[in-house]
């Protein structure tokens, strides 16, 4: 009797751990942040497309004032 109880016991608790029900994290799991670029990132990285030629000054130019908030 104690021994199928304990087994029972050890079989519930693997169906929860395996299903999430325990809630804990095995192997550290992915966990996923977005981060916004800094106005001075996005005005270096704007700086940097129009030097490799991907936008040409005047686009650069907009782009800028928009950044610096005078549109």
């Amino acid at each position: 009797m104690k021994k199928s109880l304990i087994t029972g016991g050890v079989a519930a608790l693997a169906v929860m751990l395996f299903s999430g029900c325990v809630g804990l994290s095995i192997g550290g799991g992915s966990k996923t942040q977005t981060q916004t670029a800094t106005v001075g990132q996005q005005l270096i990285d704007l700086q940097k497309a129009k030097e490799a030629g991907a936008i040409n000054d005047a686009e650069y130019q907009s782009e800028k004032s928009k950044l610096l908030g005078r549109n």
